[in-house]
């Protein structure tokens, strides 16, 4: 069963895919606010057949893509980068290999999870596009270096990002704001002490992993660049309004960051069926505008977004739409 459902999966979207990519093709020389980076491989890594981090994840996500007005803007991205350097500006060596021998297939497509924000930051540089928002999985923000999986993470996206961003651009300052329902764990424990990073969450504490606890502010050189904000159980849109505009913002104006990177987990979403807030898709359109405002002052429009949560598959897909509309609508 599972091999039928991954051939399934595989010719029902290739045509899909083959659709999008040359009809964003057509308008190749159109530089865009906005880019959707993704690849045919984020549908072959299946935990198991009703495991809710699945393919259909994505596919909800593109085929709600296709019939928006913003359905151009997707691209596939085809690359045999290396991009091991990278990873291992994070992840140890026993990691990487624990995961290589454990799980192959998961381990080749996080990698290229990488690979795809790696390109998105290329084409943010080489000014290609304002910002990118990578439909990719699985995601990445409980990645540690336990050899295993981490809350459906073998690799941390974000943090390798951000490295890659600094090391290869020479951008000193990256904010990286997280509005998943669940706090990015990982994210804070590789930036705890680093002052280059301002790390801004928002999440359930008591919710998996247990952590983000407000009273964790940074270590050393980097007290006072980790940002944890708990919010409850039926936490509204004004509510966590309120939290980026009297809380972020402020930080940020006095960060000045060179670029923003997004984990846009939409678990964060009501009705989702792993986390407990009340967030409607106007929120995360409301919230991207306050980045993109950002953005626009202080780092040249440079905002990548990755995919982290969200398993309510229709709601997942109409929040990202949400995001990426918001964001290709930057002046």
């Amino acid at each position: 069963m599972l091999i039928l459902k991954r051939a399934f999966i595989k010719s029902s979207l290739l045509n899909l895919f083959l659709f999008l990519f040359f009809k964003s093709n057509l308008k190749a020389n159109d530089i865009k606010n906005t880019k959707v980076l993704t690849n045919l491989i984020f549908f072959e890594h299946i935990i198991s057949p009703n495991h809710p981090e699945k393919p259909d994840r994505i596919k909800y996500i593109l085929d709600n893509l296709k019939k928006s007005k913003n359905s151009g803007l997707l691209e596939i991205v085809n690359t045999k980068r290396d991009v091991q350097k990278w990873i291992k500006e994070i992840h140890f060596d026993n990691h990487i290999n624990s995961l290589r021998k454990n799980f192959p297939l998961a381990e080749k497509v996080s990698s290229y999870a990488v690979k795809v924000c790696l390109t998105g930051v290329d084409k943010i540089m080489k000014k290609e596009s304002k910002n990118i928002f990578c439909a990719v999985r699985p995601p990445g923000h409980h990645a540690l270096n336990s050899g295993k999986d981490e809350g459906f993470c073998y690799y941390n996206h974000v943090a390798i990002t951000a490295k890659y961003i600094q090391k290869k651009f020479k951008l000193k300052k990256i904010l990286i704001v997280d509005w998943d329902y669940h706090h990015g764990n990982s994210t804070e424990y590789f930036f705890y002490n680093d002052p280059s990073v301002l790390f801004f969450s928002t999440h359930d504490q008591f919710a998996y992993p247990g952590t983000g606890s407000p009273k964790r502010r940074g270590k050393g050189k980097g007290l006072g660049f980790n940002i944890n904000v708990h919010l409850p159980c039926k936490t509204t849109d004004e509510r966590i309004i309120k939290v980026f505009d009297q809380i972020l913002v402020p930080n940020v104006h006095k960060f000045k960051p060179d670029f923003i990177l997004i984990s846009a987990g939409f678990d964060s979403r009501i009705n989702d069926t792993l986390g407990c807030f009340n967030l409607s898709d106007d929120c995360f359109r409301k919230l991207t505008k306050i980045l993109t405002k950002l953005s626009k002052l202080y780092c040249h429009n440079r905002i990548l977004s990755i995919l982290e949560g969200g398993y309510n598959l229709d709601g997942n897909a109409k929040a990202t739409l949400a995001h990426i509309d918001e964001l290709n609508k930057l002046n």
